[in-house]
């Protein structure tokens, strides 16, 4: 039979074991935390991420703790699964083409009530469950994005993509002054048309947002949380996945790569070209997988970059700016 004081003993030995898990990954995260105090991150929030409601709140409390730790995070989003699911419920026919959604008017109206009107604010709401920084945007407000139609070329054909755009310029100082008040701007990717109709806005890619949002705040890093684990070499071989790569490496990639994911990549060239720091691409579909690439020194998915930001190392005073050595050369190998 056993003693009851020997259960007590064990319970207690679990607990401590527990809690020295805990302990080890605090003190893994600390300098990163160090490093990335008071940085700029962009995250752009999409996929299935979105839909099950426990990794809706994981992403949530996520923004949380960044904001607590000292960091500025800035949340682009998109919305497919729930942009999907309006259409097909009106009888709206929805097709990608060159991995964007071809957008007529009628679908254009459908995707700014979903995104604007129930996504943002969700995400809002949840983000504030643990205070209440998070302020939800639209592209529309203030001006915060404008764009000019674009189109897609597939096999040197022009495709027509209807009321989709490519952003031209984006109002940096409303996102400052959010952030210099300790604010989380959450937006949706839809913009303004440059000279164009009021209440006619485009559809954006919200890979390619969350890429000129950070690229006009100049951030320190970009994360894109997408439905799988990072980039491949060589998909469907699930061994091929690229830890860290280099833009002039990623630049040989990109044609060959799957439909769905170019803009991703194209977004997170784009940003490396333009001042960001680091691009990384997450599975969105791991609970708390933004806290794992930011604060442990593995990351989970893959990274892009021209520079390596070292952790700092404890108790040596850093104030965040980095050390940063070059690796174009042995990413590009």
């Amino acid at each position: 039979m056993s003693n009851p004081h020997d259960m007590s003993t064990k319970s207690t030995a679990a607990r401590l074991a527990a809690a020295q898990v805990k302990a080890e990954a605090l003190t893994e995260a600390l300098p990163w935390i160090k490093t990335f105090a008071g940085a700029t991150i962009v995250i752009k929030y999409g996929g299935n991420a979105m839909i099950s409601p426990e990794l809706q709140q994981s992403f949530a409390d996520d923004i949380a703790f960044l904001r607590f730790a000292g960091i500025r995070p800035v949340v682009v989003h998109g919305g497919g699964p729930q942009i999907t699911s309006m259409l097909a419920r009106l009888g709206i026919e929805s097709e990608f083409k060159a991995g964007q959604r071809v957008t007529s008017e009628e679908a254009a109206e459908v995707i700014r009530m979903v995104l604007s009107g129930q996504v943002n604010r969700d995400i809002v709401s949840r983000i504030n469950q643990n205070g209440n920084a998070a302020i939800g945007l639209s592209g529309e407000d203030a001006d915060l994005l404008l764009a000019n139609k674009t189109h897609a070329e597939v096999d040197g054909e022009v495709i027509d993509l209807g009321r989709v755009g490519e952003i031209a310029e984006v109002n940096t100082t409303v996102l400052t002054e959010l952030l210099d008040a300790g604010r989380v701007p959450v937006i949706c990717s839809i913009a303004s048309e440059i000279d164009g109709e009021a209440g006619k806005p485009l559809n954006i890619n919200a890979d390619l947002a969350a890429s000129a949002v950070a690229k006009a705040l100049r951030a320190n890093k970009l994360i894109m949380l997408t439905d799988v684990p990072g980039l491949y070499a060589n998909w469907p071989d699930t061994s091929s996945l690229i830890s860290r790569i280099g833009p002039k490496k990623l630049r040989e990639l990109l044609p060959s790569l799957d439909a769905g994911m170019i803009p991703k990549m194209t977004a997170a060239l784009e940003a490396i070209e333009h001042g960001v720091q680091q691009a990384h691409i997450i599975d969105g579909r791991m609970a708390h997988s933004l806290l794992l690439e930011v604060f442990t020194s593995e990351g989970i998915g893959t990274m892009v970059e021209d520079t390596v930001v070292e952790p700092a190392p404890l108790g040596d005073g850093h104030k965040g700016e980095g050390h940063e050595t070059s690796t174009e050369e042995t990413n590009d190998e």
